[in-house]
């Protein structure tokens, strides 16, 4: 975790550990998931583990837990009523194995939003979108105006996030749920799926000249005014409240585009690789309680952005966009993560057609055609 809110979300971490009598020790590595990811991997199954390590909640780590390289919490997690306080199930479900619970959610990563710069819109003299359609209607203006419409980091998993955001937003839940759940390759073939690649292909568009790397460097340009839109999760939050940025003043958050207010419930999940000490194992085991508590999920996920994995505590701090995610959390309109429907293969399949498809001028038609090829190989 490496970005400036990222950086402050964990700095809660450490400082509650460390005070606890335990010593955090920082070993975070620069890039995005897919950089981390094997690093990690390759230290637990090379014999040097750390103590803990960070993957979302899904099928990402679960080679390791079947490998039983991953310390088994099933103890701390009834001590701690884990099934009673953790919403929703799902999360806790997906850390969970053959009955043995393996990891610790902290959070809950939502992907589906699109934020705006006020001020790019305010000094065009017209009013801030208020969902997808109006955003791209809007574009030729901004594109005039010397303004990148769209800001979009060069990451393969960036472009991936956007197109699923563009599915449930221009798709809607129902299609979603037919491919994802039901696994309906008609659907994922016809036309309701088209319209989500035809808009993909929109976007591509909005963003071509946007030539920076990370998602943060993509959100600061949204913050300097710069651009006038990015899709990107919530935790881009944390990147506006390190700026001094105000959620509803100087920018604006649309949750699932604006166009379905659903988000989906990925997130992190600390695991923690099976280490031959047992005051190290107990030190562990410390951790992962403390990740769950009340105090620690208040002060972690107002400094991330993110949603608490937990319902039962007070979160009157939060600010607009946050209070927008919880109001659809509380109200249930949630789908599983990626990570909790596909493999990791069919994900990495995927992510290599959308780093294609963003980079080329590859025909809609094409793309979807491939997609749902990716899409069988994990059936």
């Amino acid at each position: 975790m490496t970005s400036g809110g990222e950086a402050a979300a964990v700095a809660e971490l450490a400082k509650t550990f460390d005070a606890s009598g335990d010593k955090w020790i920082d070993g975070a590595i620069a890039g995005g998931g897919g950089t981390a990811r094997p690093i990690m991997i390759s230290r637990i199954t090379g014999g040097d583990p750390m103590g803990a390590t960070q993957f979302n909640h899904g099928q990402q780590a679960q080679e390791l837990v079947e490998a039983g390289l991953m310390l088994d919490l099933t103890d701390v997690a009834e001590a701690n009523n884990w099934k009673d306080v953790i919403y929703p199930p799902g999360l806790l479900e997906s850390c969970t194995l053959d009955g043995k619970i393996y990891c610790a959610p902290v959070n809950i990563h939502s992907p589906e939003w699109l934020w705006l710069s006020n001020k790019v819109y305010e000094d065009l003299g017209l009013p801030v979108p208020t969902n997808w359609n109006e955003f791209v209607a809007t574009a030729p203006q901004v594109d005039a105006a010397g303004k990148i419409p769209l800001a979009l980091g060069n990451q393969p998993w960036q472009s991936n996030l956007a197109f699923g955001a563009l599915v449930i937003g221009i798709g809607g839940l129902d299609l979603w749920k037919k491919v994802n759940i039901d696994k309906d390759m008609e659907a994922a073939a016809g036309p309701e799926m088209a319209a989500v690649f035809t808009a993909a292909a929109d976007a591509r568009k909005l963003a071509a000249k946007s030539t920076v790397q990370d998602w943060n460097q993509a959100t600061n340009l949204v913050i300097t005014d710069e651009a006038a839109g990015q899709i990107m999760g919530d935790w881009a939050q944390g990147e506006f409240q390190v700026a001094g940025e105000v959620a509803g003043k100087d920018y604006t958050c649309l949750p699932g585009l604006g166009l379905n207010e659903y988000i989906s419930t990925g997130g992190d999940a600390f695991y923690f690789p099976k280490l031959d000490d047992p005051e190290k194992e107990a030190a562990q085991k410390r951790l992962a309680a403390l990740l769950v508590s009340p105090e620690v999920q208040v002060a972690f996920n107002l400094k991330k952005g993110s949603l608490p994995i937990r319902g039962d505590i007070d979160l009157a701090a939060a600010n607009d966009c946050m209070k927008k995610g919880l109001e659809i959390l509380k109200g249930g309109n949630i789908v599983p993560s990626g990570d909790q429907v596909w493999s990791a293969d069919v994900q990495k399949q995927n992510e290599d057609l959308m780093v294609e498809f963003w980079k080329s001028d590859m025909d809609p038609v094409a793309a979807q055609a491939q997609w749902v090829e990716n899409l069988k190989s994990g059936l």
